[in-house]
């Protein structure tokens, strides 16, 4: 049981540089509504489900993390600061990131009759601050789901997912999509789809302006008129049109 959380610990300090000892890691909010999550889930498959939710309410005040105790979790959930929301029919796999303000939230509700409600969140995931994922759909293994993005669609693995509603920027695994990125997206790369593609429609203009430049430049060169440069003829017909 100390190797375990040993272990436990030095996943976080991976991913978080901020503790300087594992006796800080011992402090965070997160560890302590795992913990807290293990007794009551414990409780909840015994079918003592007040206790369960007494465990679970005594987390939440303490913690400001709410995971129900029918939440399945798997190894070495890193829950950083908190404000997070995991529902009951949850199922999250090993070495899971939720940064603050995340939700897997439910639909359908059927007062607690009614099958799977809540997302199932695979290995290696990274769901940064704010973002929802709803309803039973599954986010792949080693997927990102950026700042205040709203899931309600499967999750490719290795995807990383912006927007509301998300959509995806990356639907194929890669190297980089390997390692551990703070926040899940690098803050380096322009990841919104609307945007790569008007970058993409400004080059391919640029080009089209550039090719017509060259065409009229061979009409008139074959019509005898003296050669102008290319970017006068673009000027005169902007000038004309």
């Amino acid at each position: 049981m100390l190797s375990s959380l040993i272990d436990y610990l030095a996943s976080i300090k991976a991913r978080d540089p901020a503790p300087r000892s594992n006796w800080e890691i011992l402090l965070y909010p997160g560890v302590w509504a795992l913990g807290f999550h293990r007794v009551a889930h414990w409780l909840f498959e015994a079918e003592l489900y007040f206790l369960a939710r007494a465990i679970n309410h005594l987390s939440r005040f303490f913690t400001a993390i709410d995971i129900h105790p029918g939440a399945r979790i798997g190894s070495h959930l890193f829950i950083d600061h908190g404000f997070v929301v995991i529902g009951e029919t949850a199922v999250i796999g090993n070495n899971v990131t939720i940064y603050q303000g995340a939700t897997l939230g439910g639909t359908n509700p059927t007062n607690g009759v009614g099958g799977k409600r809540h997302p199932t969140i695979e290995n290696d995931v990274i769901i940064s601050l704010g973002a929802a994922i709803l309803g039973p759909i599954t986010v792949g293994a080693g997927a990102r789901i950026g700042a205040n993005a709203v899931v309600t669609k499967d999750v490719p693995a290795g995807a990383t997912m912006v927007g509301i509603p998300a959509r995806s920027t990356l639907v194929e695994v890669k190297p980089e999509t390997r390692e551990f990125v703070p926040y899940g997206t690098p803050c380096t790369e322009l990841f919104d789809p609307q945007t790569q593609k008007l970058e993409l429609m400004a080059c391919q203009l640029a080009d089209m302006q550039k090719r017509i430049a060259v065409l009229m430049e061979e009409r008139d060169a074959k019509a005898g008129a003296p050669k102008e440069a290319p970017a006068k003829v673009a000027a005169k017909k902007r000038d004309q049109g």
